[in-house]
């Protein structure tokens, strides 16, 4: 697992790589990474994973831009996250699937806050990724991951339709990448929980008058974690009521 977690780690770093520089249209094969501002390239020093961040206090080395406090969470989130998934499937092939589909997702889950938007560029290359890895899916067939797509697909399109017309369908080709990673019947479980943790979110910001009731929310975000609460617990949640506390128990047990 500690091997897995030291992965996550640097998964994280190229994680932040890909935030950055995607939306710029940049390469994320560069090996040197550069200031967004003065474009003075860094050292690899300041590229090590949470080091980098701390050892710099948070700032460009160069021109003293601060850096979004973003990088650091993402770089502590990612391991840990990996943990999570090693103790969830315990080295399985569905630890390195679910690994790599979560890193996915974490990069449409900041890029549509940061930006309110889902890129193109990052949604194809996505569906294409997870329609091939839909063939070597363990105990699930094809027929049920294109069937997870294509329920994905329609009811964000039919969502976009009713409520954001003219909006563009950049959710629902998220929710088709979402819906060809978790499979049928899991990516109810992800839809449900992103439609009830969006709902919360939504209607505390109302409440706290953060925002008002014509102010736009991302949905990606939520779709992204209902993705990948799912693929960690969706058989556990689908469970519940039919002797689910037990295998809760099991699972926090390992």
């Amino acid at each position: 697992m500690l091997v897995f977690a030291l992965a996550g780690l640097f998964v994280g770093s190229f994680v932040n790589i890909c935030i950055d520089r995607v939306p710029r249209g940049e390469s994320i094969l560069a090996l040197r990474s550069k200031c967004g501002s003065c474009r003075e390239p860094l050292k690899i020093v300041h590229m090590i994973p949470i080091f980098g961040y701390l050892f710099t206090r948070g700032h460009c080395p160069h021109c003293g831009l601060r850096t979004p406090i973003r990088h650091l969470i993402v770089e502590i989130g990612t391991p840990v996250l990996f943990a999570l998934i090693w103790l969830r499937y315990t080295g399985s092939l569905e630890t390195t699937l679910i690994a790599f589909y979560s890193s996915l997702l974490i990069v449409f889950l900041v890029i549509d806050l940061e930006r309110g938007t889902i890129l193109d560029r990052v949604s194809y290359p996505a569906i294409a990724v997870a329609l091939l890895f839909a063939l070597w899916v363990p105990e699930r067939t094809l027929l049920q991951m294109l069937a997870g797509g294509l329920i994905a697909f329609g009811t964000l399109f039919a969502i976009q339709l009713l409520f954001r017309p003219g909006k563009g369908i950049g959710v629902a080709k998220l929710a088709a990448f979402i819906g060809l990673a978790v499979g049928y019947p899991y990516v109810w479980v992800a839809l449900l929980l992103a439609l009830v943790v969006g709902g919360l979110f939504s209607v505390t910001l109302l409440l706290a008058k953060v925002i008002d009731r014509k102010d736009p929310i991302a949905i990606g975000p939520f779709l992204a974690v209902g993705a990948i609460a799912a693929m960690l617990f969706g058989e556990l949640i689908m469970s519940w009521g039919t002797g689910g506390v037990g295998q809760i128990v099991k699972l926090l047990s390992f």
